[in-house]
């Protein structure tokens, strides 16, 4: 199954960089000095939303703009943060999508890729790596949770020695993921509170929750001890999260910041317009 980076690279490529020339990305993250941000949302950003503008030139415009992480990167990009001070908020995992451990045949492969790269980002000092349930293709979501709690009790010693967060991503299966089985803040959480290992934990999208149960503040206060981490984008569309959405991003992350969360907020939208010019302008929304 294609995975959301792999099936929306071509989207992120047509709208968010179009008529971006290399010279015109040089000269804006070479521009101004590091921008001062309040610290209490820590900043990062994926990098598949930006696929025209090399990893090199993302973090120097990352460091300027006053983010900590680049996210959603596999073990040969990790260096590439590193060098340059920043950290892979959320690091790529073995599994897909569509192949999740809601179905035990996928159990062992996906047991030994998490227990091959657990270690690993241990090794470079990242915090996080994601998990994805699969899609139901007719089982049941009790049946689904139960396979997905085996699987997942089978790496949580693992993630709790190497102190990796294994989060599994809340997915909207409207629009956008048809068939995903983690749909749901409530089906997660439950999945969360049968594994009980502090090392796993979601990854609570509020553009997905947005599109399939809404009431995105009262579930942050509600749930927030389930969540990981966080990503952003503006609905409709995935685009920037500024008044052209229907989002209220400041009060989203004043609600997060009243919990006393202290990871990641990742944006993950595709823009629409210049693509670091509205990044910038995200970060700035955040910064609450």
């Amino acid at each position: 199954m294609m995975s959301r980076r792999s099936a929306l690279r071509n989207l992120a490529a047509g709208t968010a960089v179009l008529g971006t020339a290399g010279s015109s990305i040089t000269s804006t993250v070479t521009a101004a000095p590091a921008a001062a941000r309040k610290g209490r949302i820590r900043h990062s950003v994926s990098r598949w939303c930006y696929g025209k503008i090399s990893l090199e030139d993302l973090c120097l415009a990352a460091k300027k703009i006053g983010i900590e992480s680049i996210e959603l990167l596999g073990p040969e990009e990790w260096p590439v943060v590193k060098k340059h001070g920043l950290v892979c908020a959320m690091c790529n995992g073995p599994d897909s999508i569509g192949f999740g451990f809601n179905r035990l045949e996928h159990h062992d492969k996906l047991v030994e890729g998490f227990e091959r790269m657990i270690p690993q980002v241990a090794e470079y000092g990242f915090p996080n790596i994601i998990c994805f349930s699969g899609n139901r293709r007719g089982m049941s979501d009790e049946q689904g949770l139960e396979n997905c709690v085996t699987g997942l009790k089978r790496i949580a010693s693992l993630a709790e020695k190497h102190k990796v967060t294994v989060c599994v991503e809340l997915l909207n299966s409207k629009v956008d993921h048809k068939d995903y089985m983690c749909d749901h803040s409530a089906w997660g959480v439950e999945l969360v509170k049968r594994v009980g290992s502090e090392r796993c934990k979601l990854l609570y999208d509020i553009y997905h929750m947005q599109i399939m149960e809404g009431d995105i503040i009262r579930t942050i206060k509600a749930d927030h001890a389930a969540f990981g981490h966080y990503h952003t984008g503006g609905n409709p569309g995935r685009h920037e999260i500024d008044e052209t959405q229907e989002l209220f991003y400041p009060a989203i992350m004043q609600a997060i910041v009243a919990t006393g969360y202290k990871g990641f907020v990742g944006q993950e939208f595709v823009p629409a317009r210049d693509p670091l010019t509205s990044l910038e302008q995200a970060i700035q929304i955040c910064d609450v």
